[in-house]
């Protein structure tokens, strides 16, 4: 499938905003000193006590009253907004399938967790609630302030490690909101958290205990699962829980895909496969 671009870059323009917003306060970087097509939000929303952060890549194909697809990409432990940008460079890979026709123009919006610890797994605990923050604030913060981000704009998620165990929770949890989900080299059971963070599990601990365990979670859900692919490397620290994940699926009958590439658990694999992930949702579009 070939997409048709844009002749027209869109307009961009610098902005704080305070009683119009639904944030208390919101401020966009101005576009005199972006680079390579991407922006920054910050907000405070109560969510998290305070202000969170949001990289944006917006293609220039995009104009004002266009109405484009959301993809959200959510980072795994120690990262932050800008991970997914400057350790994977996604932004100029997708740019550059947009200008091939291969990818259509979409807007990548990348998040911080909420920067708890070494990671707060996107989970509501210690008084945070990380799991509103991406399904509320994040959406909510993207559409008010990027021309071509819509109510009606097709929703997307996918991340990395922890964020894969946040994108499949999320995407699961909250099916009606997305069009598609994916994971790469995801957690797959909160207890794996230990493997890389020096918090207490019980920071974590959840009222619900399917919303620890993705096989958990996609069974409760499976009435409402959006499409669904996940990956991971070969020689990954996480194979064999992915490949635990993939085979109690099949168990249940639950539909998905599952692809295991030569790879370790490091951004050289996820800055590759990230892109079949891309592919993956402009095909449900």
């Amino acid at each position: 499938m070939t997409y048709l671009l844009a002749e027209t870059p869109k307009a961009s323009s610098y902005s704080i905003k305070h009683n119009m917003s639904g944030f208390r306060t919101i401020e966009i970087s101005n576009p005199q000193y972006e680079a390579n097509n991407l922006r920054f939000i910050t907000v405070k929303t109560p969510n998290l006590k305070g202000r969170g952060d949001i990289c944006v890549f917006v293609p220039r194909e995009v104009r004002k009253n266009d109405v484009v697809p959301i993809v959200i990409l959510l980072h795994g432990v120690y990262g932050s907004a800008w991970s997914w940008a400057h350790q994977a460079g996604v932004h100029l890979k997708a740019n550059e399938l947009i200008k091939q026709g291969v990818l259509p123009p979409m807007i990548i919006a990348m998040p911080s967790d909420g920067l708890w610890g070494d990671g707060s797994a996107y989970l509501p605990h210690s008084t945070y609630d990380f799991e509103k923050w991406i399904t509320e604030d994040v959406v909510n913060a993207v559409i008010e302030s990027i021309d071509g981000a819509d109510v009606t704009s097709p929703l997307f998620i996918s991340g990395l490690s922890m964020g894969g165990f946040g994108a499949l929770h999320i995407g699961a949890k909250y099916g009606p909101m997305f069009r598609a989900m994916s994971g790469h080299s995801a957690i797959t059971s909160l207890p794996q958290m230990r493997l890389f963070v020096e918090e207490k599990l019980k920071n974590y601990l959840q009222l619900n205990s399917l919303d620890e365990d993705l096989a958990e979670t996609f069974k409760h859900y499976r009435h409402q699962l959006p499409p669904m692919r996940f990956d991971c490397g070969k020689s990954d620290i996480l194979i064999g829980y992915n490949r635990e994940l993939h085979q109690k699926m099949d168990n249940e009958g639950i539909p998905h895909t599952y692809e295991e590439y030569p790879g370790e658990h490091e951004w050289p694999y996820w800055s590759d496969h990230i892109i079949t992930s891309l592919k993956f949702f402009a095909g449900r579009l």
